[in-house]
């Protein structure tokens, strides 16, 4: 077709109906190379074909092919269900977030006689009060650990709460009232919870205004160590909530979105300010954004940020936008943006650049710090690029590697083996790229056979999310014998332009004095003790190594869940699901009397009886 060369045929065009949806350009194998939503399907496709396009544009329309369409009942739909397709498909040519993780919250679990404050992620559930969402766990973990010297609620699971025989290092230190041990009143304990509630709801002046309150009175009731400890309370809250609150008043609720408009790679920088209160920033680099303008990729990011998986709050927990959103450029669909995030919220939503006041000042330090974020980014960019040019230097490889992949596996006496790959290159760990592995071959004994079994797996599964078919570099952990079983994996498959290092721990598992082995060297490599491409190695070792240890951790656990419990007759799924729900582990089950067990949904008086004498005879410990 004329101005293009794309090979859609113009017949498909002209067939398109004049209603909204979403589009999809494929290539001659099927794939998604772009994703488009449209109030006109007819008009928006049309329009590739008559007006000249970005380089970008003219590159992925020589590559299409076909083209797919999803008609929607509404323009709104038709957004939300662009953003959906890009984050599960994500094709080449679209903005794309790095980073699809959901936001964590703090959770409290009211539903309970005491209350647990924790760090949440995930779907939330409706008996429970949540509070964020918060840029990072990192910054959930702060608040948990100033809160905890403020308002001391408990912290641990289920399955220690109902188990614990004495009070815990936190109560030791202050930082918890152990209500696990009955030092704390139901009553008491009731009225803590009430206090982080209006803490987190910022409502402080109306806490810190009650505990003044109850000062006096303790005061002039000659309680002095009462009342000093009030003052302290008073001190503390007021000292958080200043270093927190920003010029805003009380019950802002709002996110701050900036785009980079320096040339060079994309950065946004967003922030999120509830009740008033800056809960932190977080930044972001969306891929495929270099021959676009600014406001473009601003749009996009905010559609894909906000708008969750299939139209639900499911999937990918993405956060509710707020009822003000602060930018830093125009949005070209604005009214669109704005109808859409006004329905996912279920109130009006605005998209706004302030001109002056508080707010403007925001912008200005969310522009800040995307600029700031993005020289670091490239800072560290460089910094690995010239590590991995050194790494290739060193091995001897054709290429400076732009990924490498990391093996381990993991295991207790040879149960529940299990193996996992992580994946690290210029930009560092890509985390997207991690996989996981059940060892499945009864044949692979030790662990130089399951490391030949994972490898063959991962190269006949062929390429993944990232683009990359193949790896540059394979680091394995171990020595001569996983890297000769691998290499024979390689040679079977046909596997070529792919390089092979095993990396053996040094003497007595030192670390600083690993062997570096390659195909076809007789003699190890031994890096120098502080070598900064040898630290760079180790990270990759480690990385892989915590990732295997967490799937075998969790395999192991589930592993014991299903034995002991199987073994109770009138027990199937949902009775052990209730009961886990409940008691949070079979450890605390096992503590469990009759009467505890009986009041849980679909547990008689005489199945509690036999879940008691069955799992008191059992031996396990879990």
């Amino acid at each position: 077709m004329t101005g293009s060369g794309t090979l859609v045929p113009r017949e498909v065009v002209d067939s398109l109906p004049e209603s909204p949806g979403v589009y999809r350009f494929l290539d001659g194998e099927g794939k998604v190379l772009y994703v488009g939503k449209a109030k006109s399907l007819k008009k928006r496709v049309a329009s590739y074909f008559h007006q000249p396009g970005s380089a970008r544009i003219l590159a992925m329309l020589a590559r299409a092919r076909d083209l797919a369409i999803v008609v929607t009942a509404t323009e709104q739909d038709a957004l939300i269900l662009e953003a959906n397709l890009i984050r599960r498909l994500q094709p080449p040519y679209n903005v794309l977030l790095k980073d699809d993780k959901s936001h964590p919250w703090l959770r409290l679990t009211i539903d309970q006689p005491f209350p647990r404050l924790t760090l949440h992620r995930g779907p939330r559930q409706p008996k429970e009060r949540y509070f964020g969402p918060y840029p990072s766990v990192h910054a959930v973990r702060e608040t948990l650990r100033w809160m905890q010297g403020i308002f001391p609620l408990r912290q641990c699971e289920d399955r220690q709460f109902s188990t614990r025989r004495r009070p815990c290092l936190q109560h030791q230190i202050k930082r918890c009232h152990a209500p696990c041990m009955g030092l704390i009143d139901q009553e008491s304990y009731a009225r803590l919870v009430r206090e982080t509630i209006l803490f987190l709801e910022g409502r402080d002046r109306q806490l810190t205004e009650g505990l003044t309150r109850e000062m006096w009175q303790a005061s002039q009731e000659r309680r002095f160590e009462e009342a000093a400890r009030l003052r302290d309370r008073i001190k503390a809250i007021t000292h958080v909530q200043t270093q927190r609150r920003s010029n805003l008043k009380q019950g802002t609720d709002l996110d701050v979105i900036c785009v980079t408009t320096t040339p060079g790679p994309a950065s946004l920088q967003v922030f999120f300010v509830r009740d008033g209160i800056n809960l932190g920033n977080q930044s972001h680099f969306p891929e495929n954004t270099d021959e676009l303008e600014p406001a473009e990729i601003l749009e996009s990011f905010i559609s894909l940020f906000y708008s969750p998986e299939s139209g639900e709050a499911g999937g990918v927990e993405t956060p509710l936008p707020p009822p003000e959103i602060l930018v830093n450029l125009p949005v070209e669909e604005v009214v669109w943006l704005e109808s859409t995030l006004s329905r996912l919220r279920g109130g009006k939503v605005h998209i706004r650049i302030p001109e002056r006041g508080e707010k403007r000042k925001l912008v200005e330090l969310a522009l800040a710090n995307a600029e700031g974020a993005k020289v670091r980014s490239l800072s560290g960019k460089r910094a690995n690029r010239q590590l991995l040019t050194e790494l290739a230097s060193i091995l001897e490889l054709p290429r400076v590697p732009e990924r490498i992949e990391g093996y381990d596996i993991s295991h207790i006496q040879d149960q529940h083996v299990v193996a996992s790959l992580v994946a690290f290159g210029p930009e560092g760990m890509l985390k997207r790229a991690y996989r996981r592995y059940a060892i499945q071959d009864p044949a692979s004994v030790d662990d130089t056979a399951r490391m030949a079994e994972v490898l063959r797996r991962r190269f006949r599964a062929g390429g993944d999310k990232e683009g990359s078919a193949w790896p540059d570099l394979v680091l394995l952990d171990g020595g001569r014998g996983q890297l000769h079983a691998v290499m024979e994996v390689a040679d079977d498959l046909g596997i070529t332009g792919v390089a092979f290092c095993a990396m053996a721990k040094g003497p007595d598992r030192d670390a600083g004095r690993e062997s570096l082995f390659l195909p076809g060297r007789s003699e190890p490599i031994i890096l120098p003790e502080r070598s900064p491409v040898l630290f760079m190695l180790q990270n990759i070792r480690d990385e892989a190594h915590r990732f295997a240890i967490t799937y075998h951790r969790s395999s192991r656990e589930k592993d014991q869940v299903r034995s002991v419990l199987d073994r109770i007759p009138g027990i199937g799924p949902e009775r052990k699901r209730a009961l886990l729900r409940r008691f949070g582990s079979v450890r605390a089950i096992r503590a469990a009397d009759v009467e505890a067990l009986a009041g849980v949904p679909g547990i008689s008086p005489a199945l509690a009886e036999i879940i008691v004498h069955t799992l008191r005879d059992c031996q396990e410990i879990v």
